[in-house]
């Protein structure tokens, strides 16, 4: 069980206390969103199960984003090891672990906390890979510019339908595992419906990090809000900077 969010026992946070610790995390998120808007760093919080392929789509993305001269940073979130942050530092992405223990999400404080340990400021796309997990992570605000929700093909089609609040709170779901189709009992239209059922502006991209599907087309997604964030940025520098 989650002993930070209580989500394995209704009865343990009363919704009182539960307002005021998403009080705190908000107020953590803004401190850490100033903070990426003021470095001109594009951050996605990346989501999804556990197996559904988080970590290999930034492998991926290290290789297919190579020739853009992009500096990538990550941290991983897991229980208990720090094998996906590893992964990742292989690939090319600095990255550090964060072990929550019992905490099946991340939290701001967290996230905040972990970037002392790291250069983030001299990166262009940072990745937050949450914990795995179709829940908790989506209620959570990191200060993250967008949430990416990885789905593989093996989960099944209903996962939007069963988790509606994780694909509501996605600005782009990455259909992943798809060089594995021709093997599966798989609907992709209704998967299609499903997303469509949840979500305000389905945003959906269909890859895979061992045939390099989709790649280019998650890329260039990237770089649009690459070019997004940093007029954002721009702006709120033109506005000052009143955190202190």
């Amino acid at each position: 069980m989650c002993t930070t969010c209580g989500c394995g026992d209704t009865e343990l946070v009363p919704v009182e206390l539960h307002e005021k610790i998403l009080a705190g995390n908000d107020r953590a998120a803004r401190h850490n969103r100033e903070h990426f808007l003021e470095a001109g760093v594009l951050v996605l919080n990346l989501m999804g199960s556990p197996g559904s392929g988080k970590t290999a789509v930034l492998e991926a993305t290290a290789r297919a984003a190579a020739g853009k001269g992009w500096r990538l940073g990550a941290v991983s979130a897991d229980l208990a090891t720090d094998n996906d942050a590893v992964r990742l530092s292989k690939a090319g992405i600095p990255s550090r672990a964060i072990t929550t223990g019992q905490a099946c999400h991340l939290d701001a404080e967290l996230v905040h906390r972990s970037l002392h340990d790291l250069a983030w400021r001299q990166t262009d796309v940072f990745f937050i890979e949450n914990v795995g997990n179709l829940v908790c992570p989506a209620i959570y605000d990191l200060g993250q510019a967008a949430n990416v929700v990885v789905l593989s093909v093996t989960e099944g089609e209903d996962k939007p339908l069963k988790y509606p609040t994780m694909f509501l709170a996605a600005d782009l779901v990455l259909i992943s595992k798809c060089d594995l189709l021709p093997h599966l009992d798989f609907d992709m239209g209704k998967l299609e419906e499903a997303l469509a059922r949840v979500m305000p502006n389905p945003r959906v991209l269909k890859v895979s990090a061992r045939s390099g599907e989709g790649l280019e087309e998650w890329v260039a997604w990237l770089e649009k809000r690459r070019l997004e964030h940093g007029l954002v940025g721009k702006i709120a520098g033109l506005a000052g900077h009143t955190h202190g």
